[in-house]
């Protein structure tokens, strides 16, 4: 099994935007010695929780700065941009870092209501064409004209470049059929929703149609991890990411705390009771207990590729987690 990783470049407590973004710098490097096979940007609008807000370009930096792993977004939030500017930005940064740019796109906002009519300059946003969208970004990408009168006066430049992978992501199984369809890869957010089925992702394979992007299907499934050597080592660096997420569907949206202040969090019956439910979209335990359950997926589900988003506190205890993965299954 593949491992990758996914980073929304948290902002922790007690540190700054910027010391995330060299944070995700110093993860690419790392994951980069360890084998792993690829990393993704988030992207995330209106938020002083993530730093990753222009993926893009915190994909142009870290492709800089490391040699073998690929580099992409997880994804781009297409409904923010038009075909021609995300090919001539996947084209661009291909250009540099040919065979090892990822095109990851989604059809999420990335932000809230406030953010996206901003980033559309007060336009209602556009939400019901993001497949098409998404087939003329890949017919640009790919030095194409398309038939749509806007786009086929013009072209994707740079031109002639090693094309990326393409990789349309999804969290309930709608976006399956379309990605076997277009020939591009299916990346599952299982971190979302916890919703994974066999069926969803068969029915990924049985509609794939091979492509210039991708000649075979390849799945991902992205998960939230917090690891450790010992479970209860991982339990402590867990449970401040469990209280977020506990505030975050109160409708709380605060700074993550520190391992220390969220042991001593006052939780009712019922805020544990949601943590505890919540645990079915956040993998705790010690590394082998990890390596053990991402491997029975892989086997129960069929996937590639298992792509790991964790963000203990501290970064010395992230990166630590991303050996210890790597030392399991590799």
């Amino acid at each position: 099994m593949r491992l990758s990783v996914l980073d929304q470049a948290p902002v922790t407590k007690g540190n700054s935007a910027p010391d995330a973004l060299k944070k995700a710098e110093e993860l690419a490097v790392l994951a980069d010695e360890l084998g792993y096979h690829r990393m993704w940007m988030a992207e995330h609008h209106g938020t002083n929780v993530f730093a990753s807000s222009a993926p893009e370009v915190t994909a142009a930096h870290l492709a800089a700065k490391t040699q073998q792993i690929r580099i992409g977004t997880g994804g781009t939030m297409m409904m923010h941009y038009s075909p021609l500017k995300l090919a001539e930005v996947f084209k661009t940064l291909s250009a540099f870092s040919p065979g090892r740019i990822d095109f990851g796109v989604g059809r999420a906002p990335g932000g809230d209501n406030d953010s996206i009519y901003a980033l559309s300059e007060g336009r209602p946003p556009m939400v019901n064409n993001m497949y098409e969208k998404f087939d003329l970004a890949l017919q640009l990408i790919n030095d194409q004209v398309p038939e749509d009168s806007l786009y086929n006066k013009t072209i994707a430049t740079p031109s002639h470049i090693v094309l990326p992978e393409a990789w349309l992501l999804g969290s309930s199984g709608n976006s399956a059929i379309q990605a076997g369809r277009m020939g591009v890869g299916y990346s599952f957010a299982q971190f979302f929703n916890g919703q994974l089925s066999k069926s969803t992702l068969d029915t990924y394979k049985k509609n794939f149609q091979p492509s210039a992007f991708m000649e075979k299907p390849e799945i991902n499934v992205s998960y939230m991890v917090t690891t450790a050597e010992t479970a209860e080592e991982a339990e402590f660096e867990a449970m401040p990411q469990d209280i977020w997420r506990l505030q975050f569907m109160k409708g709380r949206v605060g700074q993550v705390l520190t391992p220390e202040e969220a042991r001593d969090y006052p939780l009712t019956e019922m805020d544990r009771m949601m943590i505890k439910e919540s645990r079915k979209i956040h993998l705790v335990g010690s590394s082998n207990e990890i390596a053990a359950r991402l491997q029975e997926e892989q086997e129960r589900y069929g996937f590639d590729e298992a792509m790991i988003c964790s963000i203990p506190h501290s970064q010395g205890k992230r990166l630590n987690g991303y050996r210890l993965l790597a030392k399991e299954i590799f």
